[in-house]
């Protein structure tokens, strides 16, 4: 399809604009299957859809919005047997990492507090601390090891990051923890509704409610 778009004339910038957003929809729903069958970000998926698409590096990507949409549309058409099992897998283990850091506020956000999460999907974990250096400390003490890098945080910006492999019992497999750290005062802006209207990420407590509703 891509071909015959980028090889066709376009007359009108509305005609333009077309074209642009259906190789949107189509970068979308490759990225969709990357992320669900190789547990690729969104990001990462993104760039390798451009590529396996044979579509120009500066092609116009579709939003997160896009590709989030397009994993659920993914995960109800070949996964709908086997996702609910694997979210609440990810959430039990993902409310134990929050149980453990208590101390430092931890709030859940991606894929695994808004439900499109699958087996191969990661675990992000924000802690909110008076001292960055206080949940390194923590899992140092606790003899967990972990790796400290940068990841980006809200609005874009860099923020610290602590990645860990943890167990999961469900799985009987080891799963992929990001606990990313924040200023003590952050948890007020990363409160706000997002775009569509949804709590970007949630307390323990939220999270409890969720699992206690996820009957299965």
């Amino acid at each position: 399809m891509h071909e015959r778009i980028l090889g066709r004339p376009l007359a009108t910038n509305g005609r333009q604009n077309e074209m642009m957003e259906i190789l949107k929809t189509e970068i979308a729903m490759t990225a969709a299957r990357l992320v669900v069958e190789e547990g690729l970000d969104y990001g990462a998926a993104k760039r390798r859809a451009v590529r396996q698409l044979e579509l120009p590096a500066r092609t116009a990507l579709p939003d997160n919005d896009a590709v989030e949409e397009a994993v659920l549309e993914y995960i109800a058409l070949f996964c709908a047997e086997t996702q609910p099992r694997e979210l609440l897998a990810l959430r039990r283990l993902a409310l134990l990492w929050m149980q453990r850091m208590a101390i430092f506020r931890p709030h859940l956000g991606g894929s695994v507090w808004h439900g499109s999460a699958t087996r191969l999907s990661e675990i992000y974990i924000q802690l909110f601390c008076d001292d960055c250096k206080s949940a390194e400390i923590a899992l140092i003490d606790h003899g967990v090891k972990y790796v400290a890098h940068t990841m980006t945080g809200f609005h874009g910006k860099p923020v610290e990051a602590l990645s860990l492999n943890a167990f999961c019992p469900d799985f009987n497999d080891m799963a992929a923890v990001h606990l990313m750290i924040f200023d003590h005062d952050d948890v007020r802006g990363a409160l706000r509704p997002d775009a569509k209207g949804r709590a970007p990420r949630g307390d323990m407590a939220a999270l409890t409610r969720l699992l206690h509703d996820q009957h299965l």
